[in-house]
């Protein structure tokens, strides 16, 4: 029988993984690393400005065209604001009058647009602003026309296209080409013709309105108001007034005996 051999225990040591160790040099692995897992090493800077100076000196014409661009969209934008601004003043000199006076407005407008189109020409706006009360030159009309006129053969070729693109009425109703020159090739929509009106009955001098007035009632001219002027607008205006109620009125206000009520008496009656 074969006798055992003692040997002597081999020397034990603590095993540490290769993950813990440091490298080379003294340098941690990376799987030692004491960054986050996921985290950013660095964050991106903007440009600075010489950066950009050398971006666009590298490329000077991709630079020009964003430089086109922009003022562009900024020309753009302030075209928009212009236009809503200047939308909202217009708005709000419309709303500005009284209800009477958009109905005469809109009521001077249906009566000389003849054709029904929601336009009127320099004729048909001349006597428009006429039936008003305003005695406008043709200079001051071509102006309006100049500036918030439309072509009328665009508008015609407008109303051509709406036909080919299924509108039944302009279907069967083709639009007429104009056959007019001068002033009358522009015309003046609805809309603009409500603007302009506004305009000039808000700036009108408020005695100019009760003149206008007198001479309603002075149809003879004369500069006075007297018993059958207003015994005849009584009749027009179905007002079912008695004589002596009428006679009462002229020796109201007849402060000067004249027999009749004058222009200074009647602005008077009228301003309060």
């Amino acid at each position: 029988m074969a006798t055992s051999t003692s040997h002597a225990a081999f020397p034990s040591r603590p095993y540490t993984s290769g993950l813990g160790r440091a490298g080379a040099g003294g340098a941690q692995t990376p799987y030692t690393s004491t960054t986050p897992f996921g985290a950013p090493t660095s964050q991106q800077q903007p440009p600075s400005q010489q950066q950009q100076q050398q971006q666009q000196q590298q490329n000077p014409s991709s630079y020009t065209q964003q430089q086109r661009e922009a003022q562009r969209l900024e020309r753009e934008r302030a075209d928009r604001l212009e236009r809503e601004r200047r939308e909202a003043d217009e708005r709000n000199v419309i709303e500005s009058l009284s209800e009477e006076q958009r109905e005469e407005v809109n009521e001077a407008f249906a009566l000389f647009d003849l054709d029904k189109d929601e336009h009127i020409d320099y004729h048909e706006l001349k006597v428009a602003f006429k039936a008003l009360g305003f005695e406008l030159p043709k200079s001051e009309i071509l102006a309006m026309l100049q500036t918030y006129g439309v072509s009328a053969s665009s508008l015609a070729a407008a109303r051509a296209g709406g036909g080919a693109g299924g509108s039944k009425q302009a279907a069967v109703m083709p639009a007429a080409q104009p056959t007019f020159t001068g002033p009358s090739r522009l015309l003046l929509p609805r809309a603009s013709f409500q603007l302009l009106a506004a305009q000039r009955i808000l700036a009108r001098d408020p005695r100019e309105e009760i003149l206008r007035a007198f001479e309603l009632f002075d149809s003879n001219g004369t500069g006075l108001i007297r018993l059958e002027d207003l015994r005849r607008v009584a009749r027009e205006l179905g007002e079912g007034l008695q004589e002596e109620e009428l006679q009462a009125m002229i020796e109201e206000f007849d402060v000067r005996g004249e027999g009749g009520i004058g222009r200074d008496e009647f602005v008077g009656i009228c301003l309060g």
